[in-house]
C-alpha cells in the first residue's frame, strides 16, 4: 500500500487523521486473513464466501463484472476480489473525513482515489498514461519547478455521482490481460472504481506476435491470476491494431456505463486515446497546471 491522503476544511483535520490511521491499522491484518478466499475467481451464483466488511465489497464489486461475453466487449469474465483491494482500501479510509467542517478530501492509493467533497467543492485530477515515465517526469518538476507535465486532467464536483476513480494498465503495479497504457474510471465509489478499471483494461487486447506475454504465476509465485498470460512488453504497433484494442475497451466500457455501474472512462494506448463522455465530466487529454492530485 502507498497512500497519499489529502484534506481540507475547519474541523480539526488531525481528528480525521487520527480516525483514518485507527481504521488503517487492523485492516490489512483483516484482508490477509481472508486473503486465500479473496484470490479465488468470483463466482456471482454462489453466496459470498467472505466475512469482514471490505473484503465483501470487493466480491461484490467484482461480482457484476463476471458475466461481460456480450457483444464485443470480448472479456472472459474472470476475476478475483483482489481487482478491488486498493480502491476498497481507499473507500474505507474516505469515511473518516466524511464528518461536518472538512471541505473535501481524497485518499489516494497508488493511483486508485476515494473522494469527499461539501457541497460546492470539487478536485482536478490529472492522468499519467505511461506510469514507465511518471519518476522522471517527477524528477524533472521538482528540479525545474513549474507546473507536472501529465497526459490527461479531469475535474469532478461535488454534483457529480463520482467518489471513485481508479486507474489500470499493463504499465502498473498489477498485472492486465490487456494492452492498454492506461484505462482510468470514474464510478460512483473507489471499489467500483478500482474493480471495473481492471476489467476495461483487460479488454483493451489485440493479439499480435510481438507482444510479450507470460503466466501470472511465473511472475508472481502468488499471483491470484494463476498462470493465465498477462501482458509483460508492448512493443510499438500499427495504428490501426491500436484503435482496433481500443475501440475493445470502449464497448466493454459501455457496456458497464449501461448497467449503471461506471460513469466514464478514458483509454489510453500507445498515443491514441478513447473517451466514455459523461456530460458533467470535464476532461482535457492535454496537459494542465493546477491539479489537485493524479492518477497512474
Amino acid at each position: 500500500m502507498d497512500i497519499v491522503i489529502g484534506a481540507e476544511g475547519d474541523y480539526p483535520l488531525a481528528a480525521a487523521h487520527n480516525a483514518a490511521w485507527a481504521r488503517f491499522r487492523p485492516l490489512l491484518d483483516e484482508l490477509v486473513a481472508e486473503l486465500p478466499l479473496l484470490k479465488r475467481p468470483v463466482d456471482p451464483t454462489r453466496e459470498c464466501p467472505l466475512v469482514g466488511p471490505v473484503a465483501r465489497r470487493m466480491w461484490q464489486a467484482c461480482a457484476p463484472l463476471v458475466r461481460l461475453r456480450e457483444g464485443a466487449d470480448r472479456v472472459d469474465g474472470f476475476i478475483t476480489p483482489m481487482a478491488a483491494v486498493a480502491g476498497a482500501v481507499a473507500q474505507e479510509l474516505i469515511a473518516a473525513y466524511q464528518r461536518p467542517g472538512i471541505r473535501r478530501a481524497w485518499v489516494n492509493n497508488g493511483g486508485d482515489i476515494a473522494l469527499y467533497f461539501a457541497r460546492g467543492e470539487s478536485a482536478s485530477v490529472g492522468l499519467f498514461a505511461n506510469v514507465a515515465r511518471l519518476d522522471s517526469r517527477l524528477a524533472a518538476h521538482l528540479t525545474h519547478g513549474g507546473s507536472l507535465p501529465v497526459d490527461g486532467r479531469l475535474t469532478v464536483h461535488h454534483a457529480d455521482p463520482v467518489r471513485g476513480i481508479a486507474t489500470s494498465g499493463w504499465r502498473g503495479r498489477s498485472f492486465s490481460f490487456g494492452i492498454a497504457d492506461s484505462v482510468t474510471v470514474l464510478a460512483a465509489d473507489a471499489v467500483q472504481a478500482d474493480a471495473a478499471a481492471t476489467a476495461v483494461a483487460n479488454a483493451v487486447n489485440v493479439f499480435h506476435r510481438t507482444i510479450a506475454r507470460a503466466p501470472a504465476n511465473q511472475l508472481r509465485d502468488d499471483s491470484d491470476l494463476g498462470d493465465r498470460l498477462v501482458t509483460v512488453n508492448v512493443p510499438l504497433l500499427p495504428a490501426a491494431l491500436v484503435k482496433q484494442a481500443l475501440a475493445c475497451g470502449l464497448a466493454c466500457a459501455r457496456v458497464l456505463q449501461s448497467r449503471g455501474l461506471i460513469h466514464a472512462a478514458v483509454l489510453m494506448c500507445q498515443g491514441q486515446h478513447a473517451v466514455l463522455e459523461a456530460p458533467t465530466i470535464q476532461t482535457v487529454l492535454t496537459a494542465r497546471p493546477s491539479l489537485d492530485f493524479c492518477t497512474a
